[in-house]
């Protein structure tokens, strides 16, 4: 779908390098242990820099999937199908599972808002191919490209060892690009904040990717997708995509000093 570049820095670099206003790609390890409440997630976003309450979350207690928007129709560029059947809630985890015959799922978490934060616990195992996993943000309006798009965890490596991040922004669908090595079969937490000023990526509450070119973000609103998709490759050894839960955050407690890495 899409050109995957991985390249590893240090903290210290990619820091370094925000000052150009894009920060390149760092790599991290999971760390830590899981605080009370953030279940399989040892650190968080929120957590490191103050984020407040979330206006919305989802623990997936409730097998319904209720307040979610869930996929019905034709998959990722019309390859298979994204199937509610491709939804299951056991035990607090959600798992999108996408079959040998290329049908996975999704969902979105509508309404959206204009800036904010989001975060995700989140997994992966080593999939077919075809199947990628994308944690986004996508216009409530629908106007693809030109409303802009924000992927925050993209995996098309199917061993889930290199993550992407994609922010595409105008009407010829142009894109920003970071990337980060990390093992993405294990839980973490994975965190978007997006200001009138800025929009950064975190991971296990440390941030590593950042643009400050207010020209390239979103104009309108956005809102939290999860999804699975067949990019039109291998099935044939399916894929999953597992989430402990998700929050959204409104603009109210974003502080000063919420772009530092910690």
């Amino acid at each position: 779908m899409r050109t995957t570049v991985s390249v590893a820095t240090s903290v210290a670099a990619a820091l370094a390098a925000a000052a150009c206003g894009v920060m390149p790609p760092a790599v991290f390890s999971q760390r830590g242990t899981a605080a009370p409440g953030d279940g399989s997630c040892p650190t968080t976003a929120a957590a490191a820099f103050g984020w407040g309450a979330p206006n919305r979350a989802d623990d997936f207690t409730d097998s319904s999937l209720a307040g979610w928007g869930i996929y019905d129709g034709p998959g990722h560029n019309g390859n298979g199908r994204r199937t509610p059947s491709a939804m299951s809630v056991a035990d607090g985890v959600l798992t999108i599972t996408g079959d040998a015959e290329g049908n996975s799922g999704g969902m979105a978490w509508y309404p959206g808002q204009l800036h904010g934060r989001w975060e995700v616990c989140a997994k992966a195992p080593p999939s077919a191919a075809g199947y990628q996993v994308v944690l986004l943000l996508w216009p409530d309006a629908g106007d693809w490209p030109a409303g802009g798009e924000v992927d925050f965890m993209e995996a098309l490596d199917p061993a889930r060892q290199n993550i992407d991040f994609f922010l595409h922004y105008g009407p010829d669908n142009s894109q920003d690009h970071g990337g980060i090595n990390i093992d993405a079969t294990q839980w973490h937490s994975w965190a978007v904040e997006w200001t009138s000023e800025h929009i950064a990526a975190y991971v296990d509450g440390r941030q590593w990717w950042e643009t400050t070119n207010t020209a390239h973000l979103p104009p309108r609103p956005m809102h939290l997708g999860i999804q699975l998709d067949n990019s039109g490759g291998d099935t044939s050894l399916s894929g999953q995509l597992m989430v402990d839960w998700a929050r959204q955050y409104g603009t109210s407690a974003i502080q000063p000093n919420s772009r530092r890495t910690k």
